[in-house]
C-alpha cells in the first residue's frame, strides 16, 4: 500500500491547474443513462472514484471510451458514453459499496427501464448519510419502493410521473437524483429546497444540453418538464472547488504564493472569505485566482458548515490543519454530516491542539507542527494531513493514501511542482 512521504516547511511558490470537479463529474456520468445517445464529458478528472463508476456504468450495458486531454483543455481527459441499450438495471453490491455516488445510477435507471435495483451503500467514514431523501422523492414521482436483501427496488411499469417533492433538509446527491429522474418522467415536477451546489448546476446544465427542460437553475426550486428522450451532448466539467480551495489552503499555510488555474473566484466565495478573515490574501487573475500569505502569522477565525453557498463540509478538515498553525482560537463547527473529525487524533500527533465537543472542535493554534507518521481515515481527512505536513517541521509519513487518490488527481506531482518536498512511496 502505498504511503506519502513529506519534509515540510518548504513554502509554495507557483501555480496549479485545477482539475474538473469529480463532485461533479460523477452525476454527469451517470446521466449518460438517460439517453440511447452519445455523451461526451471534457475536462474529466483521472481519479479513483471515476474508475469505480466506469465499472458499474460498463455492467449496466453503457459503452465506455476515454482518451486524453482535448484541445484547450489542460490536463482534463474527455469520456464518451453511450447507452443505447440497459443491459441490466441492477447495481450490485460489489461495485456500490467501493463509492456512495454510485446510488445516482437509481433515478436513471427507473426513469428510463421503468425499474432499478441497486445495493443500499450502507455506512460509511464520516457517518451513515441514508438514501431516504432520494427513494421518497422517487415515490413522489410515482415509483414503488421496496426494500430487501440489502437493495433498493425501484418499480415505474408504466414510466415515472411529474410530482411535486419538497426536501426535508437540503441534499446534494437525492436533488441530483431527481433531477434526472424527473428529466424523462411524464408531466411536470418541481423540486422544493433543492440543493445549489456548482456540481448540481453543472448537471442541470449538461441536462439541458441534452434537451431537458429545467427551469431555475442555480435555485432553490427546480421546475422539470419532462420530455420522452434526451439526446447527444458534450458537457465540459466544472472545475473543482474543493480541490481549489485545499491547494488556496495549502498556500496559506506554509506561508506561500500559488496561482489555481481554471477556477473562478465566485466558486469558491465562502472559502476565500475565510482565508481572507485569517489574513490570505485571495484575488482573481486572468487565468484563475491567487492566494497568498503576505503579512506574517495566520489569525484564528471561526466557520461553520452549511449547504451551498455556506462553507463547504469538504474543507472542513483542510480549514482545521490550517487553523491548527494560526495564532489564537478558532471554533469549527460541523452541520452536514456526523463522525467528521477523524482526522484530529492524527493532527494532534503532530502537535495540533484541538478539543471536540459534540459538532464542535476548538482549536488552539501553536507555533509548529511537527512531523509524524500519521493515518488517513477518509477523503478529505488525508488531504488535511497533507496541508499539516507541508506546513510541519520535520519528515511526516502518510498512510492509506488510496483515500486521496479517490479525489486528488497528482497531488503529489502539483505539489512538488510548487517547491513541496513531497513523494510518494510504494509498499
Amino acid at each position: 500500500m502505498d504511503q506519502i512521504r513529506i519534509r515540510g516547511g518548504k513554502p509554495l511558490k507557483g501555480s496549479i491547474r485545477i482539475s474538473g470537479a469529480k463532485n461533479a463529474a460523477l452525476p454527469l456520468m451517470t446521466a449518460s443513462l438517460l439517453t440511447a445517445e452519445k455523451l461526451v464529458l471534457t475536462n474529466l478528472p483521472f481519479l479513483a472514484d471515476i474508475t469505480t463508476l466506469v465499472q458499474l456504468l460498463m455492467q449496466h450495458g453503457v459503452h465506455v471510451s476515454m482518451r486524453g486531454a482535448a484541445a484547450g483543455e489542460g490536463e482534463g481527459h474527455v469520456i464518451e458514453l453511450t447507452a443505447k441499450e440497459i443491459a441490466s438495471t441492477t447495481a450490485p453490491y460489489d461495485l456500490v459499496r467501493k463509492m456512495r455516488a454510485s446510488v445516482l445510477v437509481l433515478g436513471p435507471l427507473v426513469a428510463r427501464r421503468g425499474e432499478a435495483r441497486v445495493s443500499l451503500p450502507g455506512g460509511c467514514a464520516i457517518g451513515t448519510r441514508p438514501v431516504d431523501l432520494h427513494l421518497k422523492g422517487l415515490e413522489a414521482l410515482g415509483a414503488e419502493i421496496e426494500l430487501a436483501g440489502g437493495y433498493i427496488h425501484a418499480r415505474a411499469p408504466k414510466g415515472l410521473a411529474g410530482g411535486h417533492f419538497v426536501f426535508p433538509f437540503v441534499s446534494v446527491g437525492a436533488t441530483e437524483n431527481l433531477v434526472m429522474a424527473a428529466s424523462i418522467a411524464k408531466g411536470d415536477s418541481t423540486l422544493v429546497n433543492a440543493a445549489r451546489e456548482p456540481e448540481v448546476v453543472d448537471l442541470c446544465r449538461c441536462l439541458v444540453a441534452m434537451g431537458a427542460k429545467i427551469e431555475g437553475i442555480g435555485g432553490d426550486t427546480l421546475r422539470i418538464q419532462g420530455v420522452p428522450a434526451l439526446h447527444a451532448a458534450e458537457h465540459r466539467v466544472v472545475a473543482d472547488r474543493i480541490e481549489a480551495g485545499t491547494f488556496a489552503m495549502a498556500a496559506a499555510a506554509t506561508g506561500g504564493d500559488v496561482e489555481l488555474v481554471g477556477v473562478n473566484l465566485d466558486l469558491i466565495a465562502s472559502v476565500a472569505e475565510a482565508l481572507e478573515r485569517a489574513g490570505v490574501e485571495i484575488t482573481a487573475t486572468a487565468e484563475g485566482v491567487r492566494a497568498r500569505r503576505a503579512n506574517g502569522r495566520l489569525t484564528g477565525v471561526d466557520v461553520m458548515t452549511e449547504p451551498f453557498p455556506g462553507f463547504p463540509t469538504d474543507m472542513q478538515a483542510q480549514m482545521m490543519a490550517l487553523m491548527a498553525v494560526a495564532d489564537g482560537a478558532s471554533m469549527i463547527t460541523e452541520t452536514i454530516f456526523e463522525n467528521r473529525f477523524m482526522h484530529v487524533p492524527e493532527l494532534t500527533r503532530m502537535g495540533a491542539n484541538i478539543n471536540v465537543h459534540h459538532a464542535s472542535a476548538m482549536v488552539r493554534g501553536v507555533r509548529k507542527l511537527t512531523g509524524a507518521p500519521v493515518m488517513a481515515t477518509d477523503l478529505r481527512a488525508s488531504v488535511s494531513l497533507v496541508i499539516a505536513g507541508l506546513a510541519a517541521e520535520g519528515e511526516t509519513l502518510i498512510s492509506r493514501v488510496y483515500h486521496l487518490d479517490r479525489g486528488y488527481e497528482r497531488i503529489e506531482r502539483k505539489l512538488s511542482a510548487c517547491g513541496a518536498d513531497i513523494e510518494r512511496m510504494g509498499s
